[in-house]
């Protein structure tokens, strides 16, 4: 297998000689204070656990299942946010880039440009992420297999990117349903990239309810810890002081009152692993 390329997010690697990096927030941007409040929180978890945290909000949700959906703030009030939470609470942030326009705008502020699962095969997009110098973390689209990644991460490196993330999100399996094939994460780590498993998402039923996308509760933890175990470089997870009123992904967030006591387990599992 070839030797991983680390992605180097400020004074930490994803994929090098240190532990597990979670990259966790909001779905969507749907206030300051509430970003402000989740971000808080899970420096503090993160701490707690010994774990390194980049912190994740969408300024758009540009795939919603319904045109009346909440879709966040925009690109420049998001990327305003965005930044005074950066520098308050001193952690380094991602977000989601959905056309290619956008990719300078956004890494002005950011510390890792975001490729949504639907858009990973936009080559436009991949070009433009890459020339922007940042490290770059493509989401595998549902209805790819884990070596069809190989193409995009050959699109990074031709564009002139070497710091790639891939995060798996699940595969579609029918209907309304994802299935986590947890030895795809380690063929797509075969491509010399780290690799990050995206356990809320994973846990969603897309389209399954009427309000839209649904999702399995409870589901996230046990695959989170399942993806660890099978030694992923990064966990993805999306969390909310109180889900059930979350305006993106209610079904699927995890309720940041939890996600302490689910890192110090990560952190275990991950230094087991490592170990042997």
């Amino acid at each position: 297998m070839p030797s991983i390329q680390p992605v180097q997010i400020q004074d930490f690697e994803i994929g090098g000689d240190g532990p597990l990096v979670i990259i966790a927030g909001l779905c969507v941007i749907e206030s300051e204070a509430l970003l402000m409040e989740t971000g808080a929180a899970l420096v503090a978890a993160c701490a707690q656990a010994g774990l390194p945290l980049v912190l994740k909000a969408s300024f758009d949700k540009a795939n919603r299942s319904r045109l009346d959906a909440f879709r966040g703030p925009g690109l420049e009030k998001g990327l305003a946010v965005l930044k005074r939470v950066k520098s308050a609470l001193g952690v380094p942030v991602t977000t989601d880039v959905h056309a290619p326009d956008q990719a300078q705008a956004v890494a002005q502020v950011v510390d890792m440009l975001q490729v949504p699962a639907f858009l990973c095969r936009q080559t436009d997009l991949l070009v433009a992420c890459a020339k922007t110098g940042l490290p770059v973390n493509v989401k595998k689209g549902q209805f790819m297999a884990p070596w069809d990644m190989g193409h995009v991460v050959n699109k990074l490196r031709a564009s002139g990117c070497a710091q790639i993330l891939l995060t798996d999100r699940g595969t579609s399996f029918g209907y309304n349903r994802l299935v986590s094939d947890l030895p795809g994460l380690a063929q797509m780590r075969e491509m010399g990239v780290p690799v990050c498993f995206d356990a809320t998402h994973s846990a969603q039923l897309p389209g399954a309810s009427p309000a839209g996308t649904g999702g399995v509760p409870g589901a996230g933890p046990v695959l989170a810890r399942a993806a660890v175990a099978a030694g992923v470089e990064a966990l993805f997870l999306e969390c909310h002081p109180r889900p059930a009123l979350a305006r993106s992904d209610s079904a699927t967030a995890m309720a940041l009152s939890k996600v302490p006591d689910l890192l110090v387990q990560l952190a275990a599992i991950d230094a087991l692993v490592r170990e042997r």
